[in-house]
């Protein structure tokens, strides 16, 4: 169970519950994933790191966004 930081704190930030699950997942597997080609161990669980980016403000809706955008495969035109 969540205790810190509540969600009522977390959802000042982000509009909606969707919205943050896929926010903090998102950031999670891209902590996960720096952390293995580093080759270093994360101090934490990257979705606990991830959650605190957002609490803290240092991740928001609009990096968020702009990382999907960058990271989805562009799509041909025909």
């Amino acid at each position: 169970m969540l205790l810190y930081p509540p969600i009522k704190e977390l959802l000042v930030q982000v509009p909606s519950r969707y919205m943050l699950v896929n926010m903090v997942a998102s950031r999670a597997r891209k902590l996960s994933s720096e952390a293995e080609v580093s080759g270093e161990p994360l101090e934490e669980k990257a979705v606990s790191l991830a959650i605190r980016e957002v609490a803290d403000g240092t991740l928001t809706l609009e990096q968020a966004e702009a990382e999907a955008a960058a990271e989805a495969p562009e799509e041909d035109e025909a």
